[in-house]
């Protein structure tokens, strides 16, 4: 029945029931599961777990790395059922966000391109069992992944047994769009080998010895569809912003007419900046990025990607339901590799890309957090954005200027917590405006972000603290006592703006100031 996808006889003798698959792992055991951002995740082995934990009432705990984040009805009820003791490199969902802010799970923030070096190198500790789902295993044994691959090449190489979700729901079609490399331990490896987006330097399958792969659980079940939010018409001001600064990088001679290669974060802010692109003279674009969106698809249909290199596929279920039907007319414009390739800086670097991805929070220096609710409480994680902010030839951050109905401002005197310094932002775009602050210094950052990117609510503060600051002194001017407390009078307050008559009191300060210097 399954021949046409597990064409190992060996293997074909080793299929079990998820509940048996479930009944290997043992309390105390580091499982690497394939899966990034809802794509290609291990779905029925580790739901077998919660409802075998559930039905014996035994006290297990296992350590879970990923490639991202799972599915949610993965992620949520593995958290619910309090069996996750470490949780690494990446997660989004609510019940898991939950547990670990009230440090029921120990959760290990990194940048995407680090696990699998962690893995290889041992320092996060062995990988006890990988599960990892395919749509189809080779003659030889190799598995050929779905529709994203992480670390799962990296999980299935160190692990100690392998167990393959076979999942037939997922089309066979994309078989042949994988691209998987090992770059090799360190102090031993060349240079990765990829100078051009569309180029192919691997394998299409995960090999691994038939003896490590201990059973196969056959499965019938779709990724869970991606929930982004179309475009809305502040997105579509960033976007515009976002395409006139590039325009702007093409006359000045700095980018050539199809730009560079292009990356975008997750979610849908980033997704929708990139539908910009659509309404665009910009065509024969390349994307180099970790997640392909509905953006990307659109922009394929559109003849504006001319090809796209990724390491998953996560889609709303409209868009799933035109793609995955017709995916093989999507084969030859399409590659999706691990994820240690797809965020590695040394390509990253050479490709020259121009990388979009969203901030939570910018300060007035151009510091960015894309990670934590008022420097405490973790969202999602820092994912692969800081992969390639550092290394891009353009990192571009978008934010909308204002959240919460105005009353919490993007823009801050020094944001709550540091997940991308001044030295790796480039640009930051919001519906106000665009702040190029390449080769400014301090002072001059703050006043173009103040001024192009704010909310004009927010101003006068920004102003009023950014003109106390510099009487201070300092290469970066601050108010230490002042600098959280934005933050401070949400909390307290529920709302960052000031009433009108201290920021009048404060401006009038200044302006006597400024006189009195005079």
């Amino acid at each position: 029945m399954f021949t046409k996808r597990l064409r190992n006889k060996i293997i074909q003798e080793r299929l079990v029931t998820a509940q048996e698959a479930a009944s290997w792992i043992q309390d105390g055991m580091t499982l690497g599961l394939s899966g990034f951002t809802q794509a290609g995740d291990a779905k029925a082995v580790p739901r077998a777990l919660v409802e075998r934990v559930k039905e014996t009432g035994e006290k297990l705990k296992v350590n879970v790395y990923t490639g991202a984040s799972l599915g949610s009805e993965v992620d949520g009820i593995m958290a619910e059922a309090g069996i996750i003791n470490r949780r690494l490199p990446f997660q989004a969902e609510k019940r898991m966000r939950g547990k670990i802010n009230n440090a029921e799970i120990t959760y290990v923030d990194q940048h995407l391109s680090h696990t699998a070096e962690m893995v290889r190198a041992g320092t996060i500790g062995a990988i006890d069992v990988a599960i990892v789902e395919a749509v189809a295993i080779m003659e030889d044994g190799s598995i050929i992944p779905t529709t994203s691959v992480g670390n799962s090449s990296i999980f299935v190489e160190h692990a100690k047994e392998v167990i393959v979700e076979l999942n037939i729901a997922q089309p066979l079609s994309l078989e042949g769009i994988h691209d998987i490399y090992d770059v090799g331990p360190q102090t031993e490896r060349q240079p990765i080998p990829l100078t051009a987006v569309e180029q192919r330097i691997g394998t299409q399958a995960i090999k691994v010895p038939l003896e490590k792969i201990k059973g196969v659980v056959v499965t019938e079940e779709q990724d869970t569809s991606s929930s982004i939010v179309q475009p809305d018409e502040e997105t579509a001001t960033m976007a515009s912003h976002l395409i006139e600064f590039l325009r702007g990088e093409v006359k000045a001679g700095r980018l050539p007419n199809t730009l560079a290669p292009l990356q975008s974060g997750i979610g849908s802010v980033a997704n929708a900046v990139f539908h910009g692109f659509l309404a665009s003279e910009f065509t024969d674009l390349e994307v180099y990025s970790e997640v392909l969106q509905d953006a990307v698809f659109d922009l394929l249909d559109a003849g504006k990607i001319r090809f796209a290199s990724g390491c998953s596929i996560i889609l709303s279920q409209k868009k799933g339901e035109q793609v995955f039907p017709n995916f093989e007319s999507y084969k030859d414009r399409l590659v999706l590799r691990p994820q240690e390739i797809s965020n590695h800086p040394e390509i990253i670097r050479r490709l020259g890309l121009i990388a979009i991805n969203t901030a939570l929070e910018v300060d007035i220096y151009g510091n960015v957090n894309s990670t934590h609710v008022m420097g405490t409480h973790m969202m999602n994680g820092i994912g692969g954005s800081g992969d390639f902010a550092r290394n891009a030839r353009l990192g571009i951050f978008v934010t909308k200027s204002i959240a919460k109905n105005g009353n919490i401002s993007s823009v801050v005197p020094f944001i709550s917590h540091v997940d991308h310094t001044e030295h790796d932002v480039d640009v930051i775009v919001t519906e106000q405006g665009i702040a190029d602050l390449r080769g400014l210094s301090p002072r001059e950052r703050a006043c173009a972000i103040i001024e192009n990117c704010a909310h004009p609510d927010y101003r006068p503060q920004l102003r009023a603290y950014f003109e106390e600051a510099c009487t201070r002194g300092g290469q970066t001017p601050h108010v230490m006592e002042k600098a959280f407390s934005w933050h401070i009078r949400y909390q307290q307050e529920g709302t960052m703006l000031e009433r009108a008559a201290t920021i009048q009191k404060k401006e009038n300060a200044a302006t006597e100031r400024e006189a009195a210097h005079v």
